[in-house]
């Protein structure tokens, strides 16, 4: 079901408009406590109404845009794990924050092959390879730097032109090949859904993922995983939790609101695609 509106409201200015959203800003370690317990409570109702357990399912912050105190402030509330779509301002952050040994790095926004290398050296998990030749500038990189990467292969299930991903068609074909990639730990599926508030169009890009899997998983090579299924964000993620989701990217739910468009921070995503995490 989409986000519902919580009482504790904020708002912010935006071209000149007061704008109210139902993201509050957590500005402190109680803040973040409060807004983490919410969502793992909606999590762990989700998964009751369709009997799951909820250690199933990995919440994965988003910190695309937040600042580097903001994120100590999760910190110090619990998260160790953050997702970010810009390599750039991911590798950024991790470097000021290398006194946290225990915080991993989720890259989950398309990568420019130029990137690898940063990728290679930071991050713990990409979510988002939807190409060979990406799958081997990460490789290389990674065997230069003496490390293996998580990966999970991006599906673009609501067939929209604007989002980046593979066609459902191509990716047992695609799975195949990823064997020759040793540094690279495939684990399994990822996609972005449509962005609707109607949950009989959204449901259908979760469903079609976890059958995806299912039938990728039979016939995938040994050595490749398809256990996780990567979906449903802030506006969303209840329902990829009653279709199977083991990861939920959620960001403004726990952050807060965000001033741009998500298509500021999705590369070359048009309006149609800017599916809020």
């Amino acid at each position: 079901m989409p986000l519902q509106t919580r009482s504790r409201n904020s708002a912010h200015a935006l071209g000149g408009s007061i704008i109210t959203s139902p993201y509050p800003t957590a500005q402190s370690v109680e803040d973040f406590r409060s807004n983490l317990a919410a969502v793992r409570e909606r999590i762990a109702a989700a998964c009751a109404r369709v009997g799951r357990a909820p250690a199933e399912v990995r919440l994965l912050p988003v910190s695309k845009t937040v600042s580097e105190a903001r994120i100590r402030l999760a910190y110090a509330a619990g998260c160790r794990e953050l997702g970010e779509n810009k390599v750039q301002e991911a590798s950024r952050k991790a470097e000021a924050m290398a006194d946290l040994t225990d915080l991993r790095w989720s890259v989950i926004g398309h990568l420019q092959t130029n990137k690898a290398k940063v990728v290679a050296r930071f991050a713990s998990e990409f979510q988002a390879l939807d190409n060979l030749r990406g799958a081997e500038a990460l490789d290389r990189r990674l065997q230069a730097e003496g490390r293996a990467l998580d990966v999970l292969v991006q599906v673009n299930t609501s067939g929209e032109t604007s989002k980046f991903g593979l066609p459902p068609d191509d990716v047992p074909g695609f799975v195949r090949e990823l064997p020759a990639f040793s540094s690279l730990r495939v684990r399994g599926l990822m996609t972005l859904a449509l962005l609707s508030a109607d949950p009989a169009r959204v449901r259908p890009c979760f469903i079609l993922l976890r059958e995806l899997r299912e039938r990728v998983r039979q016939a995938a090579p040994a050595g490749i995983a398809m256990d996780e299924l990567s979906m449903g964000m802030s506006g969303d993620f209840e329902l990829a939790v009653e279709e199977g989701a083991t990861v939920v990217r959620v960001g403004q739910a726990i952050f807060g609101a965000r001033e741009l468009p998500d298509s500021h921070y999705w590369p070359e995503a048009g309006s149609s695609s800017e599916q809020r995490s």
